[in-house]
């Protein structure tokens, strides 16, 4: 048997594991009178979640960059589904969905944060920000706390994160240069802001204790989809990340975020980081407590001045 052969064939203590495909991991599920946000409906991973989510019952509130772009996603999903726009990189985007999402009255059941760039190969900036931390966390920090409102009160916030916040520059988060104005490199710009939401995950695990709502943060694993766009053929089967055998289909990497998203066994799991449908291991900088916190209080005083 191939080494390839015994990690598909892996399993952990949830009885998932790394070829688990997101209908496998949510079989036997009834979701009717559920509500998921989801961020990135209109490819990948957030296009095959929220089919498989709403196949087994859930509302989707589709998220995509346009209303038509999601508009045109919402067709693929077997249940109801509202198309809403959210340009993660455009704060009065951002603040317009939540404003939407308010107006409809929906109580949100999941807020999953799929949507992301990544490893742009040259720096990027929008808004005096690099974009992939733009995007990939202050985007979806101001989401997120924008509909806490609306989160019912067994809700649960899923963000995905990456082994890839294992590449963010030495020391973790770079407060002293957020944006890279100096020595910039695609990969670790795109591990700080995985990084970043693994921390704002955690950070809001802490506040969510004493309650029955919780944070988690995922590892999808390493999959060829739209995300990849900025990496050559031969890049993307070299992906710079220990572990990373083999390319997952989308079903697989979609495995993670929907088992986290609406497994009855993790609902009262909290602050931790799954890979393959299992609780996994992060780095030291991705359960320092004061760097989430500090990375709290900086995204904040960013968004407050967007």
């Amino acid at each position: 048997m191939s080494l390839l052969s015994l990690i598909k064939g892996r399993r952990g203590a949830s009885g998932f594991g790394y070829a688990s495909t997101a209908e496998e991991v949510t079989a036997g599920l009834d979701l009717h009178g559920k509500t998921i946000l989801i961020t990135g409906v209109n490819s990948g991973l957030g296009q095959e979640s929220a089919r498989v989510l709403s196949l087994r019952g859930a509302r989707i509130v589709a998220a995509a960059r346009t209303k038509d772009k999601a508009a045109e996603a919402c067709k693929g999903f077997a249940g109801e589904s509202v198309p809403v726009a959210c340009e993660l990189s455009e704060p009065a985007s951002v603040r317009a969905c939540v404003a939407e999402v308010k107006k409809l009255g929906l109580p949100l059941d999941v807020i999953l944060c799929n949507a992301g760039i990544m490893a742009l190969p040259e720096r990027e900036v929008l808004h005096g920000q690099e974009l992939q931390f733009l995007t990939n966390h202050v985007g979806h920090f101001l989401l997120v706390t924008g509909l806490l409102e609306s989160l019912t009160p067994t809700g649960r916030v899923v963000m995905l994160s990456s082994e890839a916040h294992k590449m963010a520059p030495k020391g973790g988060i770079r407060f002293d240069d957020l944006s890279f104005e100096k020595g910039y490199t695609g990969w670790g710009a795109y591990g700080q802001s995985k990084l970043a939401n693994l921390l704002f995950a955690r950070s809001l695990a802490r506040k969510f204790a004493g309650t029955k709502q919780t944070a988690n943060a995922v590892h999808p694993g390493v999959i060829a989809t739209n995300l990849t766009r900025h990496m050559n053929v031969f890049a993307r089967v070299g992906f710079p990340i220990a572990g990373a055998i083999a390319l997952k289909s989308v079903p697989e990497g979609a495995a993670t975020q929907c088992y986290v998203a609406s497994h009855p066994s993790l609902a009262t799991v909290s602050g931790e980081y799954f890979a393959d449908s299992n609780i996994s291991k992060s780095t030291r900088d991705g359960l320092d407590v004061a760097m989430g916190d500090r990375l709290w209080k900086v995204t904040e005083e960013l968004v407050s001045k967007l």
